[in-house]
């Protein structure tokens, strides 16, 4: 009989795509599978996530490996989004839906929080979460309390969703640090602790005890025995493998729908002009606070891509053109505003909230590639400036582009062009919140050579002779 695989079994989850993911012992992926699930509506009728569905096929896809002839599950951790919650009953079955976090909070119930507790901004500091509902998911908790009474007084355990996964596994419910540093509003983050509403408002015994990271069980099920992890928020897990093997600062900017510039060099408090700014802290896999800021690039930039490809008869989901640093310089010498990018979807987020949406006018573009290169310019412009908030008063010479635009060379081009002195390099890692975990399961034996391989960096070089450094889409 052929000798099984040993593996690294890891379960991403993310909001669209549910992920399996099997990892041998040099970190190479030996088997994938992928799933998506359809939304049921919660007991507001506003969409939700399956859990019972999640539950179910998380349990299948684990028996199903270990029951099977080719791998040996010898470890198994969890990456999974953030900013939600599951609330056990006394049976240790979930007794509420899993509120969607896009869910909006009722704005009396907000002001009345704040109100409570110290004011809005003070608060948010205290705990590095700017008030964005239940994007805050303690928030959620306290929201099930005042408005669904029926439904708080049967919780027994309340935790975030990448350890309900890994509750399934082990039966121990715990609180993880990267988990509840995600811009919760439950972490004072200057006293390294709970937040005192919490214990006002009688919610800490609903929180199971807080474990690293890093903290592994021993779990033995139907004959078979491995290692299980504690859950990540996937972050978190797409940072860890860069945080535990590069020595010189860095910014890792996490690209998708949202992009995220995480800075771990910088230990700066949070400042009031900050968090409107959509800048917070996340801590890292070693309980570290990492501060970071957040654009929705990707959700504009899908959302204009399309309008672009029905305008123009192009392709509605690629940039359909070669880049041109002489129309770019053209655009950029430009004294008028007429042209520039307006927000559509992105308004709100980023480094400049005050900026109101609008609709983007393509009928004053001749072409479609000078309306492209408008485009890209112009979001390559927001996201240097969301670069610079994360990096603070101390200068960070390295940003490493992770994600779905770490392919876009064009865009990571521009981005180069507009931060002369940085070294800007692309990573192109298959699943890296998946990497990640994966890494932290195995952190007292990882080989270094293994994990740098996987983490080749592409240098990313700047279009020659452009001068854009200067060029600020806000100040168009």
């Amino acid at each position: 009989m052929q000798k099984k695989i040993p593996v690294t079994a890891i379960f991403d989850i993310g909001k669209t795509n549910k992920k399996f993911l099997l990892f041998d012992e040099d970190f190479s992926i030996v088997h994938q599978n992928k799933t998506r699930f359809k939304e049921i509506e919660d007991d507001d009728g506003y969409p939700s996530e399956n859990l019972n569905q999640i539950t179910s096929w998380v349990k299948n896809e684990f028996y199903e490996t270990v029951s099977g002839q080719k791998f040996e599950i010898k470890a198994l951790n969890i990456s999974t989004y953030g900013a939600t919650l599951v609330h056990l009953g006394r049976t240790g079955i979930p007794v509420t839906p899993l509120y969607n976090y896009l869910k909006p909070y009722p704005e009396e119930l907000a002001e009345r929080f704040y109100s409570a507790y110290g004011g809005k901004e003070p608060f948010s500091l205290e705990t590095a979460s700017p008030p964005m509902g239940m994007l805050n998911s303690g928030l959620q908790l306290y929201w099930l309390k005042h408005r669904k009474p029926h439904l708080f007084q049967e919780i027994e355990t309340t935790f975030h969703l990448p350890q309900y996964i890994a509750y399934l596994f082990t039966g121990q419910a715990v609180s993880e640090m990267t988990s509840i540093g995600c811009h919760t509003a439950m972490w004072n983050f200057e006293k390294n602790r709970y937040h005192r509403w919490l214990k006002e408002e009688s919610l800490l015994k609903l929180l199971p005890p807080v474990q690293p990271a890093g903290k592994v069980e021993q779990v033995h099920s139907n004959d078979h025995t491995f290692q299980s992890g504690m859950g990540i928020h996937d972050s978190s897990a797409a940072l860890a493998p860069y945080l535990a093997f590069f020595d010189e600062p860095f910014i890792q900017l996490s690209t998708g729908t949202w992009s995220i510039a995480m800075n771990p060099f910088n230990i700066e408090p949070l400042g009031f002009e900050e968090l409107p700014r959509d800048c917070l802290q996340y801590i890292s896999i070693f309980g570290k606070p990492v501060k970071a800021s957040r654009f929705l690039l990707g959700g504009e930039y899908a959302h204009q891509l399309k309008k672009l490809g029905e305008h123009f008869g192009k392709n509605p989901s690629q940039i359909d053109c070669e880049p041109d640093p002489v129309l770019i310089q053209k655009i950029v010498n430009q004294h008028d505003s007429s042209g520039k990018l307006i927000l559509e979807k992105a308004a709100g987020s980023g480094p400049y909230p005050n900026k109101n949406p609008g609709e983007w006018n393509l009928k004053q573009f001749k072409t479609y590639e000078e309306a492209a290169h408008r485009l890209l310019l112009d979001l390559a412009s927001i996201q240097a400036d969301a670069l610079k908030l994360a990096e603070g008063s101390k200068t960070v010479d390295q940003i490493i582009i992770t994600g779905g635009f770490a392919k876009n060379h064009f865009f990571c081009r521009l981005l180069a062009s507009m931060m002369p002195g940085k070294k800007v390099y692309t990573a192109d890692i298959p699943e890296a919140s998946s990497l990640g975990a994966a890494v932290v399961m195995n952190m007292n034996n990882l080989s270094v050579d293994k994990i740098r391989n996987k983490l080749k960096l592409n240098p990313t070089e700047p279009f020659p002779g452009l001068n854009i450094g200067h060029y600020s889409w806000a100040k168009m």
